[in-house]
């Protein structure tokens, strides 16, 4: 593991090894116990997107490892005014001891591995969000125990969360179901990767994919850089709802995850929401944990 650019990238056991040390590194720190597995090292922070999770999580949790986050706004940069991401890798590589990035197009992440010769960490972009699965995947085993064999349920647009939540959860044994619209499924590439596991399903009927789910996900329906379609996706998604109805078929003691922010009565009912706020906060707070891990294991 020399990156973190896509959920795709990592194997299963990697995937629990992640998680394992995420447990370890969230014990140490409610219980002050120090753990300056960083100390020395320096983080670079590229944003080209707003971030209230992604950038206070990473900060806080490099400080936390003993080490010194940079933010470092792309408008300040000279990549704003066209200087090559392949140049900006090579020269941020002989300051830095890793990157996190967090932009629109997934080919900048993988041009800033390429060239440069530091690890690089995928903050989200259009095509994927793997630090937040992780961070699902983390809260999902803490309140279940388990996560091969759960049945998982996502509902909602075919994006970034949808693509990284597939390949997170089916390589970790869940049983998927993801209900998206037609128009809005997830990323071809993605789907190639679902043909072969027997343990997916794709509808576009959300009550079904919601029957007997121990986990259920959703996302806003217009994410970031999509505010124009919004109108044309209030349409698209009109069902595509977390409810009571929805809850009424799945498991009895099922979870319900958000990424947040979260849209109240579009993609998730403000009941539905607050009856599983401590999950969506927990969910909130192992951002910070499971990238931590994901740090230390990159940058350690």
């Amino acid at each position: 593991m020399k990156h973190l650019l896509k959920m795709m990238d990592l194997s299963a056991e990697e995937i629990i090894e992640i998680l394992n040390l995420a447990d370890q590194l969230k014990y140490e720190q409610k219980h002050g116990i120090p753990h300056n597995h960083l100390k020395g090292k320096t983080l670079g922070m590229i944003f080209e997107k707003a971030s209230t999770r992604t950038r206070v999580s990473f900060e806080t949790g490099m400080y936390q490892l003993g080490g010194y986050p940079l933010f470092l706004s792309s408008n300040e940069m000279q990549i704003s005014r066209g200087e090559p991401v392949e140049d900006t890798a090579r020269v941020l590589s002989r300051y830095l001891d890793g990157i996190m990035i967090r932009t629109f197009k997934q080919e900048e992440v993988e041009k800033l591995a390429e060239y440069g010769n530091i690890p690089i960490i995928n903050g989200l972009t259009d095509y994927c969000h793997p630090c937040q699965v992780l961070a699902d995947l983390l809260t999902v085993r803490e309140y279940k125990n388990k996560l091969n064999g759960l049945n998982m349920c996502y509902i909602g647009d075919g994006n970034n969360m949808a693509n990284s939540l597939i390949v997170g959860c089916l390589k970790v044994g869940m049983n998927v179901s993801v209900a998206c619209p037609d128009g809005y499924h997830p990323d071809k590439t993605v789907l190639d990767f679902t043909k072969d596991y027997k343990n997916f399903r794709l509808t576009s009927s959300p009550k079904e994919a919601a029957e007997n789910a121990d986990v259920l996900f959703t996302d806003v329906w217009a994410s970031m850089g999509q505010e124009g379609e919004a109108e044309k996706r209030q349409i698209a998604f009109k069902g595509y709802q977390i409810n009571d109805e929805i809850m009424s078929v799945a498991h009895g003691d099922s979870m319900v995850l958000h990424c947040l922010p979260a849209h109240r009565e579009e993609e998730i009912t403000a009941k539905v929401f607050e009856e599983h706020a401590n999950e969506i906060f927990d969910e909130a707070e192992n951002r910070l944990h499971a990238q931590k891990a994901v740090m230390v294991k990159l940058m350690g």
